[in-house]
C-alpha cells in the first residue's frame, strides 16, 4: 500500500522560508518521476516541480528559482526547500507520483505566507 506523508509546513512572513518533507512507503521514490502540487481552497490541485528518476528536476515559471525539489534515495524522502515565499504560495502542498496517482494523495501540509 502506497502512502504519501507531507509535513513542515506553517505560517511564515512574505521573504521566508520553509522546507517540506514528503516521507513515503510501499513504493521506491528513486524509481519514479515525482512532484509537488499544491491547492488552493476552490481552486484545482496545481502541478508546480519535479524530479526524474534520474534526478532531472523542471519547475514551473511561478516558483523557478525560488524553489528546489530534492530526493533523499536512503531515507524515501521527497523534499521541497522553499525561499523567498511569497502570500501567493499560500495553499496546501502535497507530493505524488507525476502523472499523479488518485489512490495516492496524502493529506497534504498547509503552508501560509502572511505578515
Amino acid at each position: 500500500q502506497v502512502q504519501f506523508v507531507e509535513s513542515g509546513g506553517g505560517l511564515v512572513q512574505p521573504g521566508g522560508s520553509l522546507r517540506l518533507s514528503c516521507a513515503a512507503s510501499g513504493i521506491i521514490l528513486s524509481t519514479y518521476n515525482m512532484g509537488w502540487y499544491r491547492q488552493v481552497p476552490g481552486k484545482q490541485r496545481d502541478f508546480f516541480a519535479t524530479i526524474t528518476s534520474r534526478g532531472i528536476t523542471t519547475y514551473a515559471d511561478s516558483v523557478k528559482g525560488r524553489f528546489t525539489i530534492s530526493r533523499d534515495n536512503a531515507k524515501n524522502t521527497l523534499f521541497l526547500q522553499m525561499n523567498s515565499l511569497r502570500p501567493e504560495d499560500t495553499a496546501i502542498y502535497y507530493c505524488n507520483r507525476v502523472p499523479p496517482i488518485s489512490g495516492y494523495w496524502g493529506p497534504g501540509t498547509q503552508v501560509t505566507v502572511s505578515q
